[in-house]
């Protein structure tokens, strides 16, 4: 939000998510639960944004939350994008890969710029 803030840009947030595993039973049972799980993780996400779009009203933020694979949907986003920004986790152990395979693929395949940012 900062970022975009200083460069006067529009911050789009994509989220992507996969269906769980027991989608299959679903199927079977003769239901698709697809379009409430979108609303519902469309919803998580406004909620996320909620307090930085308080404490940042000049940001201008669009929101995506979309079926399917987060790293595919981030790299798609960043091709109109002049910052990508993606998150890793803190860990504890000095050994072993410290970053996911979002952030990985991101890094690897983004046509932008990628800042990688560990939470808080």
């Amino acid at each position: 939000f900062d970022e975009a803030r200083r460069r006067e840009a529009t911050l789009t947030v994509v989220a992507g998510w996969n269906l769980p595993p027991s989608y299959v039973y679903s199927l079977a049972a003769g239901v698709d639960p697809r379009e409430e799980m979108s609303r519902e993780r469309a919803v998580a996400l406004t909620e996320v944004l909620r307090p930085w779009r308080e404490k940042y009203p000049d940001v201008e933020v669009t929101e995506a939350s979309r079926l399917g694979s987060p790293a595919n949907h981030l790299i798609d986003a960043a091709h109109e994008a002049s910052l990508v920004v993606v998150g890793r986790r803190l860990r504890r152990n000095p050994f072993g890969v410290h970053i996911g395979a979002v952030t990985h693929a991101v890094m690897h395949h983004a046509t932008a710029p990628v800042a990688v940012v560990a939470h808080a």
